[in-house]
């Protein structure tokens, strides 16, 4: 626990530093990207003898390197300073150091092991980045099931409807007569 508190003045200023120099680095784009349709914009590293964003001339865009880096302090750090770790179930809840980390529930858990983790991590006073408030699915008691089936008026059966096939939309192409044999 004393280590967080020594290494919480370097981490703030580290985090400054880091938005510091996200906010001046320049978005950086595909090179010639403005000029043909066919490039998209995002990032792809000049391999050309000739390319100017390659060779850093002067006129030209920037290319990324390490000069745009932030604080190694900072690095991989959730913008609150905390270390993010993705939870996939319960078990891995447990593993959170609630000092240092904080949890990012995966996008391929369902609603059901959501609330789960949700649940367990507000008992073990776990922060999670990406939570949202989900209502539980409420069980229905059967005693009142029974009662709300009795209230309804009993419904008519209908027979399904019949599908019908789709015409395909647009010209209709002549049928093929065959051809007829050579007269006679």
């Amino acid at each position: 626990m004393t280590e967080k508190k020594d290494n919480a003045v370097p981490l703030q200023n580290a985090l400054k530093i880091r938005a510091r120099a996200k906010s001046k680095k320049p978005a950086f784009v595909r090179p010639e990207s403005w000029r043909y349709d066919k490039f998209s914009p995002s990032w792809r590293r000049p391999r050309g003898l000739d390319n100017k964003i390659r060779r850093k001339i002067k006129g030209w865009p920037p290319g990324p390197s390490a000069g745009y880096m932030g604080p190694k302090l900072a690095r991989g750090l959730h913008p609150s300073g905390y270390e993010e770790v993705l939870v996939h179930n319960l078990a891995e809840v447990h593993t959170i150091d609630p000092i240092t980390q904080v949890a990012r529930i995966a996008h391929t858990v369902g609603k059901k092991k959501r609330v789960q983790i949700i649940a367990e991590a507000r008992k073990l006073q776990l922060t999670i980045v990406n939570a949202k408030e989900i209502k539980p699915p409420e069980e229905a008691k059967p005693e009142e099931t029974a009662e709300a089936e009795a209230k309804k008026p009993e419904e008519k059966k209908v027979a399904p409807a019949k599908k019908t096939e789709k015409k395909p939309k647009g010209k209709k192409k002549a049928e093929k007569k065959p051809k007829k044999e050579a007269e006679k």
